[in-house]
C-alpha cells in the first residue's frame, strides 16, 4: 500500500528537506530552490488582506493564508527556517496576551485558526479584532511571547477562488499544500454550496484556481447533499490516486477523487465513517503510531446533549486510515459507537484533545494544542496517542 504522508500543514517535502534542519537548509541553499518549486511570479509588498481565516504551513516556511472576504489564497515565504525551538512550557491564558498585542480585551478578538511551523516550532495565529474587523497574523515563540507578523513587506503569491457563474464565495473552510497542488475548500451561494479548488504547482501569482462542485452522502441524514461544506480536510494519496479526505458537520468523513477532473465539473464523495451527529470537525491531521496510520480530528459538539462524551464541548477522535480504502460505502459507512469511548475497532476518543479548540502537528510524536480553559485559551504541546 502506498500512501502520502499528509497533515494539516500539507507536507509535500522532498527527501533532502527531510534530512536537513532549518539552518542546514539555509547553508545548502535549499530555501531558494524549494521556494521556486512552489511559487512563481513572487510579489514583494503587502498582500492587503481584508480578512484572515484558515492558515497552514508547507515546506521551507511557506505560510498559506485564506482570505474569505477577498476569496483568495495567499502563500507567504516567511523565511522562518529555524532552528527548532519548541514551546518551553504550557502558556495559560494565551488569549489575554494575544488580545493585548492588538490593544483590546480577550472578548474583542476572534482566533480563526492556528498553524505550527515545524521547522522553527513557532506558532502562528490568524486573528480578527472585533472592534474594527482588523485582521492580523500573530507569532508565538518558545517562551510564549506574542509578536505581530509584519505584512508590510513580504514575499508572496496570491490566487483567486472563483465562485462560479452568478455566484460568489462566502467562506473558505480549509487550505493545504499537497504533493503537486494547493487545495482549498469553500462555501458559495450557489446550488452546489460545497466547492473544492485545485491550484497546480508552482503556484503562480494572479492566476485563478480550478473549481469543482462537491456532493456528499450524509450518513446521519440518509441523503445526498450539496449544501453542507467541508469543515476540514487533508490531502490523501492511495495506490497512486489523489483524493481530498474531508469531514462535515453531523459528521461524515468522506473522500473525493481529484485526478482527471475538468474545472467546473461535479464530484461525488464517498462517505466512509460517521462520527456522530451534532458535531462539527475543526482541524484534521494524520500520523503513524505502532505501525498504523491514523486520521486525527478535534471536534465541536454544537448539540450539547447529543452523543455526549466527556466534560467539554470540544473533543477529539482518531480513525484508522484503513477505513479510507472502502469503496461505494455511503449509507453503509461505519458508525462510531457514540455511547462508548471506542468502537468499532480503529475508531476511538482521544483524551489529549479534550477541550482542544485548535490543533496542529509539530513532529511525528507531538502536536500543539490551543485548549479551552473555562473561557480562556491555554497553549501547550501534547503527545500524539
Amino acid at each position: 500500500m502506498i500512501r502520502s504522508r499528509i497533515m494539516k500543514a500539507g507536507a509535500p517535502i522532498v527527501a533532502l528537506l527531510l534530512l536537513l534542519t532549518g539552518s542546514q537548509m539555509a547553508q545548502a541553499g535549499v530555501t531558494k530552490d524549494a521556494a521556486s518549486k512552489y511559487l512563481k511570479k513572487v510579489q514583494k509588498g503587502n498582500p492587503d488582506f481584508k480578512s484572515v481565516g484558515k492558515i497552514t504551513f508547507g515546506p521551507s516556511g511557506l505560510l498559506v493564508v485564506a482570505d474569505p472576504a477577498k476569496a483568495t489564497v495567499t502563500v507567504i515565504d516567511t523565511h522562518d527556517l529555524g532552528p527548532l525551538k519548541k514551546l518551553e512550557k504550557k502558556i495559560p491564558k494565551i488569549d489575554v496576551a494575544v488580545a493585548a498585542s492588538m490593544g483590546v480585551e480577550p472578548s474583542q478578538i476572534q482566533i480563526a485558526d492556528m498553524a505550527v511551523n515545524s521547522q522553527s516550532g513557532k506558532v502562528y495565529l490568524s486573528v480578527r479584532r472585533k472592534t474594527d474587523g482588523q485582521p492580523a497574523i500573530l507569532v508565538i515563540d518558545a517562551q510564549g511571547k506574542v509578536k505581530n507578523f509584519d505584512l508590510s513587506e513580504v514575499d508572496f503569491v496570491q490566487v483567486g477562488l472563483p465562485g462560479g457563474k452568478n455566484s460568489k464565495i462566502r467562506n473558505i473552510t480549509g487550505v493545504a499544500l499537497a504533493s503537486n497542488r494547493l487545495l482549498a475548500a469553500a462555501q458559495s451561494n450557489a446550488e452546489f454550496v460545497n466547492k473544492i479548488y485545485s491550484i497546480p504547482l508552482p503556484i503562480t501569482h494572479g492566476t485563478s484556481a480550478d473549481i469543482y462542485s462537491a456532493e456528499t452522502y450524509h450518513v446521519a441524514h440518509r441523503r445526498w447533499e450539496t449544501k453542507a461544506p467541508i469543515q476540514s480536510f487533508v490531502p490523501y494519496t492511495n495506490q497512486g490516486k489523489n483524493y481530498i479526505v474531508g469531514a462535515f458537520a453531523c459528521t461524515p468523513i468522506a473522500k473525493f477523487p481529484l485526478d482527471e477532473l475538468q474545472s467546473g465539473s461535479k464530484v461525488k464523495g464517498t462517505s466512509v465513517v460517521e462520527l456522530g451527529s451534532g458535531n462539527r470537525p475543526l482541524d484534521m491531521l494524520t500520523y503513524e503510531s505502532d505501525g498504523k496510520e491514523w486520521l486525527l480530528t478535534n471536534t465541536f459538539r454544537f448539540h450539547w446533549k447529543r452523543n455526549m462524551y466527556g466534560p467539554s464541548k470540544w473533543w477529539g477522535v482518531r480513525v484508522n486510515m484503513d477505513y479510507l480504502e472502502a469503496e461505494d460505502v455511503n449509507e453503509d459507512a461505519v458508525r462510531r459507537n457514540v455511547k462508548q469511548k471506542s468502537g468499532p475497532d480503529g475508531i476511538e476518543i482521544v483524551d489529549q484533545l479534550a477541550g482542544a479548540v485548535h490543533i496542529d502537528k509539530l513532529d511525528k510524536k507531538e502536536i500543539v494544542v490551543l485548549r479551552d480553559n473555562d473561557g480562556h485559551l491555554d497553549l501547550e504541546i501534547s503527545q500524539l496517542p
